[in-house]
């Protein structure tokens, strides 16, 4: 199985990490820390020596609360970074966007996938631009507009729900062009799901795996808050355990792509149960 990107086509025969690098003012974890350009491919270059097997650049805080930025504005800030990555190492670029005048900018720039949280719900663009471009195409399941889709009200049947909308979105990337091969999805764990659904849908992520077989699962739950509800009400730097085990979890469950913050535990923590899976 492999997942096809714009440059190259990358093995799913072992699961994926995808280091996060927001170049954002307001993340909820590291916001402003990777501003600048130097930052942020230092930042981009100690996850690849980590193990980052993919670099999710993003320009645009979804977190609760958060208030969007223009096209031009979330360009400016991700384009540099793009092009400052991708002139110094060969490791794949996403872009983690909903609008497809900055998806291609970034595709332009050097970036071989779109991670899009909205599942093509808020610009059915990208879909055009991941078809015309061949870049890879992440869609996660979510629900409401930007402002609300964290305070959705509970849906009774999660799973159903994830079902019909990933298809949906998926339905919709391929009538636009988008092939098979270049698609991943995403249940999107934190956004508009109680915390019980979120814990649910890491344990029974199997159920979720088996209904889109042909589609690499990626899963976001890197210190998100909904882990203080188990580890109390720590800072996003102290959920670092919390995310592990999750991580681990969802690539039980079949998970092959995990975006996380912190690459190097992730990636010991992969090898380390990998080499106790491989016990006879």
């Amino acid at each position: 199985m492999y997942w096809q990107t714009s440059r190259r086509k990358i093995s799913l025969e072992q699961p994926l990490v995808m280091g996060i690098l927001n170049v954002t003012p307001d993340s909820f974890s590291d916001g402003g820390e990777f501003l600048s350009i130097d930052n942020a491919l230092r930042h981009a270059e100690a996850m690849i020596a980590d193990g980052a097997n993919i670099i999710d650049v993003g320009g645009e805080s979804t977190r609760p609360g958060s208030g969007q930025v223009s096209a031009d504005d979330e360009i400016k800030r991700v384009v540099p970074v793009i092009e400052a990555i991708t002139k110094r190492f060969d490791t794949p670029v996403s872009i983690d966007t909903t609008k497809s005048e900055v998806a291609v900018a970034a595709v332009n720039a050097g970036a071989e996938i779109i991670n899009d949280i909205s599942g093509l719900r808020f610009d059915v663009g990208i879909a055009d631009v991941a078809a015309r471009t061949n870049a890879g195409l992440v869609l996660m399941h979510s629900r409401g507009d930007f402002a609300s889709m964290h305070t959705q009200s509970p849906i009774d049947d999660v799973f159903a729900a994830i079902i019909v909308g990933l298809n949906r979105s998926i339905d919709i990337a391929t009538a636009r062009g988008v092939r098979s091969e270049q698609i991943a999805v995403d249940v999107g764990i934190g956004f508009g799901k109680t915390q019980e659904q979120n814990l649910e849908l890491l344990a029974k992520l199997d159920k979720i795996v088996s209904e889109f077989k042909a589609y690499p699962m990626l899963i976001g739950t890197s210190r998100k808050s909904f882990l203080t509800r188990i580890l109390g009400d720590v800072p996003p730097a102290e959920r670092r355990g919390g995310s592990l085990a999750t991580a681990l979890v969802a690539i039980r469950n079949g998970a092959k792509i995990l975006r996380v913050h912190d690459v190097r535990e992730t990636v010991s923590a992969i090898k380390t149960a990998a080499a106790i899976s491989g016990v006879k």
